[in-house]
């Protein structure tokens, strides 16, 4: 016996509200693939100095989001079929996969938060250390040349600070842009550039985090009262 009233109107509230929920993780995937192959941070994140590698911290929360991403999918799959078949099993194994993908999520967002300074903090310090074995001629200077090069075409700065970005261009030509005039005045500051670059990426992320968690409280509320109300119209 199917539901009726106002249970009914639950039922397809919940098929639309998963329906949003599917298409949010599909989109969540494609951003999350979009960032894993953005030519700004893979150009930077995958360079070697030496036998040390770019730090990789950003691309671990990169591959919790299309995890998220792909559950959320299969999860909001679970919950329209669920809900249009009025199955109990389908609707308490749906709320147990929410229940699971909320806390997966709030443990995520903690995680980003404590480290979204030093994703950054850790970018900028593998770059000082390229450019000062570049300026000083160290022993890896022709790779640490070619390091700080990557960096300075990708977020079209130069220096990591004042007084590097304004001088650097006039006796190392070879590391900045050769337009030394307009780099004096158009040159920004690199560790500027590379705040700018993850703090950016890391708030969309963000946005879609506190998104799909309202969407996700609604979902558990009315799968609740769902599966209550299949109950009662089973008992009579």
């Amino acid at each position: 016996m199917g539901v009726e009233g106002c249970t009914k109107c639950i039922k397809y509230l919940l098929f639309v509200f998963n329906f949003i929920f599917w298409l949010a993780g599909g989109i969540i995937l494609g951003v999350a693939l979009w960032l894993r192959h953005d030519s700004q941070t893979t150009n930077i994140l995958y360079l070697q100095l030496g036998d040390k590698q770019a730090p990789n911290t950003f691309y671990v929360g990169i591959y919790i989001l299309i995890a998220v991403g792909a559950v959320m999918m299969f999860v909001g799959f679970l919950g329209c079929y669920g809900a249009i078949q009025e199955s109990q099993c389908l609707l308490g194994t749906f709320f147990t996969c929410l229940v699971i993908l909320f806390a997966c999520e709030v443990a995520a967002g903690i995680w980003g938060f404590v480290n979204k300074d030093q994703i950054a903090k850790d970018v900028k310090q593998f770059y000082d250390q390229a450019l000062q074995q570049a300026l000083m001629g160290e022993s890896d200077a022709n790779n640490a040349k070619a390091v700080v090069k990557t960096f300075h075409e990708t977020l079209d700065c130069c220096g990591s600070d004042i007084v590097t970005s304004t001088f650097t261009p006039l006796w190392k030509e070879d590391l900045c842009r050769k337009d030394v005039l307009k780099s004096l005045f158009e040159n920004t500051n690199c560790h500027k550039k590379i705040d700018e670059l993850f703090s950016g990426k890391l708030y969309l992320i963000g946005i879609a985090a506190v998104v799909v968690a309202v969407i996700m409280i609604f979902e558990m509320i009315l799968s609740m009262v769902l599966c209550c109300g299949i109950r009662n119209s089973s008992v009579y």
